[in-house]
């Protein structure tokens, strides 16, 4: 029997921190992502320390992990101008997931909108060097693959392993992969898998993967669309994702997590047994 790792979804903070954490245990979930504030807004947000730390105290009790997701705004990318409102939105998403007990943020690897891919890559190291400075949590940036739609930038292994490396700080910084991404991207074909996975331990990549999204595609591989399924409804199919999922290097990361539409019960219950099944722990 394989050991199961955490299985999850992405549940609202409507309610708070700690109401979000009891809603994933109670859609059958043993993790969760949410986003620490507007999903859609730089604006720094206060830490409510009292639910946040209610939320990290529930978790512990009941064996639970949990993520955050940085708000879609963030952009290691930008430039020097923009960089200082990078690093406090970061470094705010990071206090309050810190306070929350997560593991880590997820953060896109960045756009770069026309800019040189040299300055680029530059400019996400940067950012990355001034957010985590100081940063003396044990919550990490965990930076995730991309599909290519918003550029070219972000859809392989090397780039998000090299990025790490040339950091000033590898050790707070993780990795997120996202299943459709990786698809819609092109660098895994299901039907050799076996090459991402090769590919991926011969760069060092597996041993720092701390989070999965697990996605289903609308699109086919190769498409460049970001656009999610759930799972076993899309491109990719059940059995490709179970194969991936349960592999040695991948069925290690610490949580998994969907980002799919919900359920008629208005949760991913039905999802999260299915994957569970897959682990050999349907219970």
């Amino acid at each position: 029997m394989t050991l199961s790792p955490y299985i999850g979804a992405h549940v609202s903070i409507r309610g708070g921190y700690g109401q979000a954490a009891r809603f994933a245990r109670e859609s059958g979930a043993s993790c969760f992502q949410y986003f620490p504030k507007n999903p859609r807004s730089l604006k720094l947000k206060p830490v409510d320390y009292r639910d946040a730390y209610s939320c990290a105290e529930y978790c512990r009790e009941q064996g639970m992990a949990s993520i955050a997701h940085t708000p879609y705004p963030t952009n290691l990318a930008a430039d020097k101008l923009a960089r200082e409102i990078m690093k406090a939105s970061l470094r705010n998403d990071l206090e309050i997931a810190e306070a929350c007990g997560s593991l880590g943020i997820v953060v896109h690897f960045g756009h770069f909108a026309g800019m040189e891919p040299l300055q680029g890559y530059q400019n996400i190291i940067q950012c990355m060097n001034d957010t985590l400075a100081d940063w003396e949590g044990r919550t990490k940036l965990l930076i995730e693959n991309m599909a290519g739609n918003h550029g070219q930038e972000g859809m392989t292994l090397e780039e998000l392993v090299k990025v790490r490396e040339l950091s000033r700080y590898p050790e707070k910084i993780g990795f997120c992969f996202d299943t459709c991404h990786a698809f819609a991207s092109g660098i895994w074909n299901p039907q050799h898998s076996d090459e991402l996975l090769q590919r991926g331990a011969m760069l060092d990549y597996w041993p720092h993967l701390v989070a999965v999204h697990l996605n289903d595609s609308l699109y086919p591989c190769g498409s460049r669309r970001d656009r999610h399924a759930r799972v076993g409804q899309g491109h990719i199919g059940g059995e490709a994702l179970r194969e991936l999922l349960t592999s040695d290097p991948v069925s290690k990361a610490a949580v998994i997590t969907m980002e799919t539409e919900k359920g008629r019960d208005g949760t991913h219950r039905e999802e999260i047994a299915v994957v569970r099944n897959w682990f050999g722990s349907g219970g």
